[in-house]
């Protein structure tokens, strides 16, 4: 398992070398920053320590829950600027369902509940700060009270 915090960009391909030898399938996952109405940047801040401490709980219960032989997460801190990788996910399974799902669970706990505070930032500088909307915490829902 790799937890990675960081402020400079990553790359993808390096980070995969080796990732999830012998399982049957693996899983990634990179966001970008979208040019969402005039979007320039994000900045994202978090408390050091406290972040890397709760990514690796959330991924180790990701690996426990869908038997995964490996975990890697990436995300980035400060200013990143539009088309820019923000984040990485990747899951390595025996089989491509539960690479699949760890990797989808993974998201929507990214997405909704991992310690970043993202500030968007346009053209005039600073709009203000980044909430999960509705369809986020829906997502995550689904992986706490199945229907």
């Amino acid at each position: 398992m790799r937890i990675l915090v960081q402020t400079e960009p990553f790359d993808a391909t390096a980070l995969m070398q080796g990732f999830g030898a012998g399982a049957g399938a693996v899983v990634t996952f990179t966001g970008l920053v979208r040019d969402d109405d005039g979007l320039v940047a994000l900045e994202i801040e978090h408390y050091p320590g406290m972040t890397e401490a709760s990514l690796t709980r959330h991924a180790q219960a990701a690996a426990e829950r869908f038997a995964l032989s490996d975990v890697l997460v990436a995300h980035r801190h400060g200013r990143i600027a539009v088309g820019e990788p923000i984040m990485m996910v990747a899951t390595a399974a025996r089989h491509r369902r539960e690479a699949f799902d760890a990797a989808d669970f993974l998201m929507d706990w990214l997405k909704s509940r991992a310690p970043f505070w993202k500030r968007e930032i346009g053209a005039e500088g600073p709009r203000g700060w980044v909430v999960a909307k509705d369809t986020d915490e829906a997502a995550l829902d689904r992986w706490t009270n199945p229907q």
